[in-house]
């Protein structure tokens, strides 16, 4: 030992206390292990805005946890797509309190050793536990395959001309962003926050080193000027820059237990995590109550394949260009409910999630298209793109934004 152990001997500690982290600690303390969590600030309310499809949702989590509720997010594509299926934003407070540590030990420190069955922290102290859980999220993106996001959260009057209350856009890819057909694609993402303001965020899914902040930013002012909301100029702002291509742990006992978005479970086309980790949490605990793997528990040969499937995908989706973006989700959203769950969220639903590729591609037009969403042509298409100068867009901005520098 190299320090003092704190926490006495624990069945679980679990690192890192975002909300993935800080779910399957809260349902194994539910469950009556002994609970430590490690964060180097614990009570930090976290600052990424996280959505889910509603049915999703693990049925412990009570309905305080939902900001906001969309019975019918609407698809931009050629057309506009109603999608019979309730989305949520959730709410930073409300998942915070629904998953309380009242009787865990909570740590506030940095993990500097993680083992199967100890944690060193970066001042000494040492935590044993019978099962180490680590949840502290991915490493530098680098040149993987990323998603790139800029948000800009409008008070919700401002924003009505756009999004109204009980509205949102999954995907907007309408042409109003300013990049043109010839640039790499992105597409806008807003939906009402339930505190009185809308996140308007330009997300660009699947590039090989992801697209730049200033980029997303200029592409997101423009669709609001498109729709004449003009900003005051000292609005917040959110920046999302992940890699979604974190691959599952190998099974096998008597290792540490990655979860989250570094245990495997960020989905490698949407860039969601929060929702699948959530309804995970209780396969991770049952585990371990039952002296099982973790890990085999969690990814079964079914959601392996699955993984690799949506792994297909997102390559092809870093590949195409705007229109032909546009056309592989015009195809997508035709098809059956039971297929498009199976590529957004179903966790090992392989037989429906093939039809659904296969058919996206086999109804995608002109043919020639389909070459690049196979990966016949095209493979790096963006690769090394130059997006310009920031300098050029604070000048753009200048005369446009009140408040700015």
């Amino acid at each position: 030992m190299s320090g003092l152990e704190v926490g006495g001997a624990a069945d679980v500690c679990v690192v890192g206390l975002g909300p993935t982290g800080r779910a399957v600690a809260h349902r194994a303390m539910v469950a009556g292990l002994r609970v430590v969590g490690v964060d180097p600030r614990p009570e930090r309310l976290w600052g990424p805005t996280y959505s889910c499809w509603v049915d999703e949702l693990p049925e412990w989590l009570p309905g305080s946890a939902v900001g906001s509720r969309i019975e019918q997010p609407t698809v931009w594509t050629g057309a506009a797509h109603r999608i019979p299926r309730a989305y949520c934003v959730l709410s930073k407070q409300g998942l915070w309190d629904a998953l309380a540590l009242d009787d865990a030990t909570v740590i506030a420190g940095r993990a500097r050793i993680v083992q199967p069955h100890r944690v060193e922290l970066s001042d000494g102290r040492e935590i044993r536990a019978a099962t180490v859980i680590d949840t502290r999220g991915q490493s530098g993106p680098g040149r993987r395959r990323l998603a790139s996001a800029h948000g800009i959260f409008v008070d919700a009057e401002r924003a009505a001309p756009m999004v109204g209350e009980g509205e949102g856009l999954l995907l907007d890819w309408r042409d109003e962003n300013g990049a043109g057909k010839d640039a790499p694609p992105s597409f806008l993402y807003s939906v009402p926050l339930g505190d009185g303001t809308v996140i308007f965020e330009e997300t660009s899914l699947g590039l090989r080193g992801g697209m730049p902040q200033h980029e997303l930013r200029r592409r997101t002012l423009n669709r609001l000027k498109a729709h004449g909301i003009r900003l005051r100029g000292d609005e917040p702002t959110e920046a999302a820059h992940y890699p979604l291509d974190w691959v599952p742990p190998k099974a096998g006992r008597g290792q540490v237990i990655p979860f989250g978005s570094r245990g495997g479970m960020m989905h490698p086309i949407t860039g969601y995590c929060v929702a699948d980790s959530l309804a995970l949490a209780d396969v991770a605990v049952g585990a371990i109550l039952n002296g099982e793997d973790p890990i085999e528990a969690l990814w079964p040969w079914q959601a392996r394949l699955v993984y690799w499937m949506r792994m297909r995908g997102v390559y092809g989706l870093g590949r195409l260009t705007t229109p032909q973006s546009i056309a592989m989700f015009d195809a997508f959203f035709t098809r059956p409910p039971r297929q498009q769950r199976a590529l957004l969220s179903a966790h090992d639903d392989y037989t429906a999630l093939g039809t659904a590729l296969f058919m996206t591609v086999a109804t995608t037009w002109p043919f020639r298209w389909r070459y690049d969403l196979v990966g016949w042509t095209n493979r790096n298409r963006w690769v090394d793109w130059d997006f310009g100068d920031p300098r050029d867009l604070a000048e753009q901005l200048a005369d446009e934004l009140p408040g700015q520098p």
